[in-house]
Protein backbone atom coordinates (compact mmCIF):
# COMPACT_ATOMS: atom_id res chain seq x y z
CA UNK A 1 0.00 0.00 0.00
CA UNK A 2 2.71 2.36 -0.93
CA UNK A 3 2.21 5.91 0.29
CA UNK A 4 -1.81 5.54 -0.15
CA UNK A 5 -3.75 6.75 3.01
CA UNK A 6 -7.43 6.32 3.43
CA UNK A 7 -9.77 8.96 2.51
CA UNK A 8 -13.73 9.19 2.81
CA UNK A 9 -15.95 11.31 0.93
CA UNK A 10 -19.18 12.35 0.18
CA UNK A 11 -21.31 13.98 -2.88
CA UNK A 12 -23.26 17.22 -2.47
CA UNK A 13 -26.59 16.40 -3.68
CA UNK A 14 -29.43 19.59 -4.54
CA UNK A 15 -32.79 18.05 -4.52
CA UNK A 16 -34.55 21.43 -5.42
CA UNK A 17 -38.18 19.91 -4.19
CA UNK A 18 -37.73 17.46 -1.97
CA UNK A 19 -41.07 15.69 -2.27
CA UNK A 20 -40.01 14.74 -5.70
CA UNK A 21 -37.14 13.02 -4.64
CA UNK A 22 -35.26 14.07 -7.89
CA UNK A 23 -31.32 15.53 -7.31
CA UNK A 24 -28.52 16.45 -9.12
CA UNK A 25 -24.97 15.68 -7.78
CA UNK A 26 -23.41 19.19 -7.49
CA UNK A 27 -19.92 18.42 -5.33
CA UNK A 28 -18.17 16.42 -3.26
CA UNK A 29 -16.46 16.52 0.38
CA UNK A 30 -13.60 14.65 1.27
CA UNK A 31 -11.50 13.84 4.18
CA UNK A 32 -8.68 12.14 5.21
CA UNK A 33 -7.05 11.65 8.17
CA UNK A 34 -3.66 10.85 7.62
CA UNK A 35 -3.26 13.95 5.79
CA UNK A 36 -5.15 16.28 7.79
CA UNK A 37 -7.31 17.27 4.72
CA UNK A 38 -10.52 18.41 4.47
CA UNK A 39 -11.89 19.98 0.92
CA UNK A 40 -14.68 20.27 -0.86
CA UNK A 41 -15.43 20.78 -4.62
CA UNK A 42 -18.21 22.37 -6.03
CA UNK A 43 -19.86 22.41 -9.91
CA UNK A 44 -23.68 23.46 -10.49
CA UNK A 45 -25.20 23.17 -13.73
CA UNK A 46 -27.43 25.24 -13.86
CA UNK A 47 -29.74 24.02 -16.56
CA UNK A 48 -29.75 20.44 -15.35
CA UNK A 49 -31.55 22.03 -11.27
CA UNK A 50 -33.89 24.30 -13.84
CA UNK A 51 -35.49 20.65 -15.43
CA UNK A 52 -36.09 19.66 -11.74
CA UNK A 53 -37.52 22.85 -10.60
CA UNK A 54 -37.85 26.15 -13.16
CA UNK A 55 -38.23 27.93 -9.95
CA UNK A 56 -35.53 26.86 -7.96
CA UNK A 57 -33.23 29.53 -6.28
CA UNK A 58 -30.36 29.15 -7.63
CA UNK A 59 -28.84 32.24 -5.78
CA UNK A 60 -29.80 30.33 -2.60
CA UNK A 61 -27.96 26.75 -3.76
CA UNK A 62 -25.02 28.80 -4.66
CA UNK A 63 -24.80 30.10 -1.24
CA UNK A 64 -25.09 26.64 0.36
CA UNK A 65 -22.34 25.30 -1.77
CA UNK A 66 -19.81 27.93 -1.14
CA UNK A 67 -20.74 27.31 2.85
CA UNK A 68 -19.47 23.66 2.02
CA UNK A 69 -16.22 25.38 0.78
CA UNK A 70 -15.91 27.61 3.12
CA UNK A 71 -15.98 25.39 6.32
CA UNK A 72 -14.13 23.04 4.78
CA UNK A 73 -11.43 25.83 3.76
CA UNK A 74 -11.42 26.89 7.81
CA UNK A 75 -10.43 30.06 8.89
CA UNK A 76 -12.59 33.30 9.11
CA UNK A 77 -15.31 31.46 6.03
CA UNK A 78 -15.61 28.27 8.10
CA UNK A 79 -17.78 30.50 11.32
CA UNK A 80 -18.06 28.49 13.93
CA UNK A 81 -16.71 25.66 12.56
CA UNK A 82 -13.11 27.37 12.56
CA UNK A 83 -11.65 25.87 15.45
CA UNK A 84 -12.62 22.26 14.82
CA UNK A 85 -10.31 20.20 13.16
CA UNK A 86 -10.66 18.66 9.76
CA UNK A 87 -12.69 15.42 10.86
CA UNK A 88 -15.24 17.03 12.85
CA UNK A 89 -15.62 19.87 10.46
CA UNK A 90 -16.27 16.52 7.39
CA UNK A 91 -18.43 14.88 10.28
CA UNK A 92 -20.74 18.39 10.70
CA UNK A 93 -21.10 18.57 6.69
CA UNK A 94 -21.89 14.96 6.19
CA UNK A 95 -25.00 14.91 8.88
CA UNK A 96 -28.19 13.87 7.18
CA UNK A 97 -30.24 16.85 6.81
CA UNK A 98 -33.23 17.32 4.49
CA UNK A 99 -33.08 20.78 3.07
CA UNK A 100 -32.34 21.71 -0.62
CA UNK A 101 -28.65 21.06 -0.66
CA UNK A 102 -27.39 17.88 1.28
CA UNK A 103 -25.01 15.42 1.67
CA UNK A 104 -25.02 11.93 0.06
CA UNK A 105 -24.02 8.96 1.38
CA UNK A 106 -20.30 8.52 3.09
CA UNK A 107 -17.61 6.40 0.88
CA UNK A 108 -14.05 4.98 1.24
CA UNK A 109 -11.22 4.39 -0.94
CA UNK A 110 -7.37 4.99 -0.67
CA UNK A 111 -5.52 8.08 -1.97
CA UNK A 112 -1.53 9.10 -2.56
CA UNK A 113 -2.89 13.15 -2.72
CA UNK A 114 -6.38 14.07 -0.90
CA UNK A 115 -6.64 17.74 -2.88
CA UNK A 116 -6.24 15.67 -6.44
CA UNK A 117 -8.81 12.73 -5.29
CA UNK A 118 -11.27 16.01 -4.76
CA UNK A 119 -10.20 17.11 -8.22
CA UNK A 120 -11.00 13.87 -9.67
CA UNK A 121 -13.84 12.70 -7.59
CA UNK A 122 -15.77 16.06 -9.19
CA UNK A 123 -14.73 15.28 -12.91
CA UNK A 124 -16.05 11.63 -12.50
CA UNK A 125 -19.40 12.49 -10.53
CA UNK A 126 -20.51 15.95 -10.68
CA UNK A 127 -19.51 17.31 -14.19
Amino acid sequence: MSGRDVFEYALVRVMPRIERGELINAGVLVYCRAQSYVGARVHLDESRLRCLDADVDVEGVRAALRGYQGICAGGERAGQAAADDAGRRFRWLTAPRSTIVQPGPIHTGLTADADKEADRLLALLVR
